[in-house]
């Protein structure tokens, strides 16, 4: 089960930070990803972290987003900088279905646990 939260209204410039509470044995062993989804528009993915911690980003995020993991507390985190109005998104986090992946996917169809998603929306 995953837990998705710390969306909301921001304008363009500012700065969120999501967190994803996952409740899963093992979760240290799993890749985590973060994707999301416009109005419309296909989901995309966004960041992805290894169990080896080797992250991985699209070049529409790269500098701005970054991903992180708390084994301990089994969550991850993006924080999002200098957001900008096609960010606006329900964002979601997943799990990686096969552990020990070496390099993080960033193919949608290799996470088969998703939260519930939190709404990013940025004002321009």
């Amino acid at each position: 089960q995953l837990q998705a939260s710390g969306g909301g209204l921001v304008q363009a410039g500012g700065s969120l930070r999501l967190s994803c509470a996952a409740s899963r044995r093992a979760f240290d062993t799993f890749a985590m990803g973060w994707f999301r989804q416009a109005p419309g528009k296909e989901r995309e993915f966004v960041a992805a972290i290894s169990y080896s911690l080797i992250t991985d980003y699209p070049s529409s995020v790269k500098g701005r987003f970054t991903i992180s993991r708390n084994n301990a507390k089994t969550a991850v985190y993006l924080q999002m900088n200098s957001l900008k109005p096609e960010d606006t998104a329900v964002y979601y986090c997943a799990v990686d279905r096969s552990a020990f992946r070496q390099v993080p996917t960033t193919s949608e169809y290799d996470y088969n646990y998703w939260g519930q998603g939190t709404q990013v929306t940025v004002s321009s």
